[in-house]
């Protein structure tokens, strides 16, 4: 408990101490596009990184590490820990389109009843492996469509749904001036599994609007609601209200973003949390421009040129 504690507190200050343990400049100054053989990662345009950074559906390879803490459960209120690991990776499958990958893993800590206080499960969670297939040339809207999978990974019953699950996705956003506006929404259905287990009908939608400003920071709003169309007596939906802010900036030359969020379940069912914290740390990998490759080459060829006439 303490750890998580320790950890909750780093994520928490970590944006607001930026100056400490990173540049200060978020990413590169604005309008800059020119790489070097010493900052090649984060070589790029900050405004741009940030705005590829917040499209679910970018030609961006990134790794969000995301922290939930689900506040306030049952008589004791207890708090519920998920931590999900979601790499995102684009691949180029034709002229015209892209394929974005997205693997959520979620690494779950679950309380077990009342008593004793620090009884819970802990383990590894149901994996949620989502593919979209959007055009490679975006316009003002950008939009992508696929799969989404939840596959029965579940290390512990009470950690998992036990069921095979599959359903479409679809993610749409447009992103004018200083905003990203969109929504991201799925449903899915058990098709196989454990025959004991309840069937699953579940939808979920999350709309998120962010604003960006100067220096990299940015607000933002990230609700996730879901509805669980099996459940019955108040039990079917979870609607969070609430936001949160974040930055880019660099890590040494790692391009990262960083988000602190707080939500109050304005609807949930009866002995859920009521509100939530979510922190999230987000490793970036640009791909550099043919010019940027370029120019790191001519300066390789002057390095190289240049180390006889030091010696």
């Amino acid at each position: 408990m303490r750890i998580k504690l320790g950890l909750w507190i780093l994520t928490l200050l970590l944006p607001w101490s930026a100056p400490l343990v990173a540049q200060d400049t978020p990413v590169a100054p604005e309008g800059t596009q020119v790489a070097t053989n010493e900052t090649p990662a984060a070589a790029v345009n900050a405004d741009e990184l940030r705005k590829a950074a917040q499209n679910p559906i970018a030609s961006l390879i990134s790794i969000p590490v995301q922290n939930n803490s689900n506040f306030n459960i049952g008589p004791n209120d207890r708090t519920q820990n998920v931590l999900n690991i979601q790499p995102v990776i684009p691949v180029r499958v034709s002229e015209n389109w892209n394929l974005i990958t997205r693997i959520i893993t979620p690494i779950i800590y679950q309380p077990i009843g009342s008593e004793p206080v620090n009884q819970g499960a802990n383990g590894l969670g149901d994996i949620n492996p989502s593919f979209f297939l959007s055009p490679a040339k975006p316009h003002k809207i950008i939009w992508g469509v696929g799969p989404t999978f939840i596959l029965p990974t579940a290390t512990n019953p009470l950690l998992g749904q036990g069921k095979w699950n599959i359903g479409p996705t679809i993610v749409v956003l447009s992103q004018p001036g200083h905003w990203t506006i969109g929504a991201l929404v799925n449903n899915v259905w058990s098709v196989a599994g454990q025959s004991s287990r309840p069937n699953v009908n579940q939808m979920l939608f999350q709309y998120f609007i962010n604003y960006n400003l100067k220096r990299g920071w940015f607000i933002t709003w990230q609700p996730i609601v879901t509805a669980n169309w099996e459940a019955t007596n108040g039990g079917r939906w979870v609607v969070p209200v609430g936001g949160g802010v974040g930055r880019i900036m660099k890590l040494g030359f790692q391009p990262v973003l960083l988000t602190t969020q707080f939500y109050g379940n304005a609807i949930h069912p009866p002995g859920s949390s009521p509100w939530s914290m979510k922190l999230q740390i987000s490793f970036l990998f640009p791909k550099l421009t043919k010019t940027q490759e370029k120019m790191m080459l001519e300066q390789k060829l002057k390095q190289m040129e240049q180390e006889p006439s030091k010696k």
